[in-house]
């Protein structure tokens, strides 16, 4: 199965049957550093995880994989297949973050992964950890959860230089046998956003919303404008709500015409929200919002915006789930001038690890590391970027991670 990689001898596989993971007590769960400070921010979380896993009667055997530079160095590519194949026969992956050229170079990584792999959902949560400076009076009121499309819109990728052969040729047919002009001088690029890419993703939000117990799901779209792609997200996403979870959905027109505004016990109200309204309401009305689902561009947006609200990309989780499949990573970048200085903030990665472990169904384990990171934080160990704002006692990022875990023995 692999060119240059040796599986671990301990441990089982996850498997997948009838939709549902059967997670084993030592599950095999491949890893990469990846570029930056995923060298430090990984092993640090790792140690947190393996603590954790210890508490409640579980094991972790990792699988070192690679992406990125190391990948590069070892294969002559920076995804190679083996990586692939590793989180597909073992399918769930911790990763690092991974860097991407701005303008020139190759395409992003994070991007190609989702779309080999067809990680459709990128999910983030966002919540407030006490102890965290934000910018908003009153930050505990954030707790939702973001299921960003991850296949299609602008990550389709669909996009032609300026002057090229087929801009040219895109720009001839749309004036020739539309009538749209468009200057010649002009990139092209082409938004896809399928029905099938559209009810996969609000389905999973919805059972996401069933299962954890929230009281909405919002379609977020630019409709008012693009109506056959952004429109057609919030129709599509209604439909599912509506042909495949009549029982337990109500719209807010429902809630409002139906139940005078009271929403009924175990009931989840479907409503949507123009993308450029939304923005405000997250700030203004953060706990009006319980899962909130988007096309790509939309929610790349929305969600680093959603973390400035609780403090930053620096502690803010992330994942991309497909069916079956999973691989969980912080949000925020590389960070290449702060590498291997054992100086970053590794919340981002733990975070990341406890969605994981939410995900495997180890929700205590989840539970114990949120509370554990939060009380270090209150506690004031914490490493030079909230170290600057709130002061305290600085440590290193291999340090936070041993306070951490030290605060886990206590729970």
């Amino acid at each position: 199965m692999f060119q240059k990689l040796k599986k671990p001898e301990e441990g089982e596989k996850i498997e997948y049957k009838n939709g549902k993971l059967l997670v084993p007590d030592d599950p095999i769960i491949p890893f990469f550093k990846g570029d930056g400070i995923g060298h430090d921010v990984v092993p640090a979380a790792i140690s947190v995880l393996d603590k954790t896993a210890e508490l409640i009667g579980k094991k972790v055997v990792w699988f070192e994989i690679y992406a990125g530079e190391e990948a590069y160095k070892l294969y002559g590519n920076y995804l190679p297949e083996d990586t692939l194949n590793a989180i597909r026969e073992f399918r769930v992956a911790l990763k690092g973050p991974l860097t991407t050229p701005v303008s020139g170079g190759y395409r992003s990584l994070n991007v190609t992964l989702r779309q080999v792999l067809d990680l459709y959902a990128n999910v983030r949560p966002v919540y407030y950890i006490k102890g965290v400076p934000t910018p908003v009076k009153e930050p505990e009121k954030v707790n939702f959860v973001i299921f960003r499309e991850s296949t299609e819109d602008v990550y389709a990728g669909i996009e032609w230089q300026k002057g090229s052969k087929e801009a040219m040729k895109f720009i001839e047919i749309l004036e020739r046998d539309f009538g749209i002009k468009i200057r010649k001088d002009s990139g092209i690029g082409v938004k896809p956003i399928s029905e099938f890419a559209t009810k996969r993703l609000v389905r999973l939000a919805i059972r996401y919303a069933i299962e954890n117990k929230r009281r909405s799901v919002t379609l977020v779209h630019k409709g008012n404008i693009m109506k056959f792609t952004e429109g057609a997200f919030r129709d599509w996403g209604y439909e599912v709500a509506k042909n495949e979870f009549g029982e337990i959905c109500i719209t807010e027109e429902e809630l409002i015409d139906k139940f005078n505004g009271k929403q009924p016990e175990g009931k989840i109200v479907v409503k949507d929200r123009i993308a450029d309204n939304m923005f405000q309401q997250i700030i203004l009305r953060s706990e009006e919002y319980d899962v909130i689902a988007l096309p790509n561009l939309n929610g790349d947006y929305l969600s680093d915006a959603a973390a400035a609200l609780v403090g930053g990309l620096g502690i803010a989780p992330g994942s991309d789930i497909g069916d079956g499949i999973a691989v969980f990573e912080p949000i925020h970048g590389s960070a290449p001038k702060y590498a291997k200085q054992n100086k970053v903030n590794p919340t981002a990665e733990i975070l990341s690890g406890a969605l994981m472990f939410e995900y495997l169904g180890w929700k205590k384990a989840s539970e114990m590391i949120k509370k554990a990171v939060e009380i270090t934080i209150q506690e004031g160990i914490v490493t030079y970027d909230l170290h600057r704002q709130i002061g305290g006692k600085l440590v290193g990022t291999k340090e936070f991670a041993e306070a951490v875990i030290a605060n886990l023995e206590t729970l």
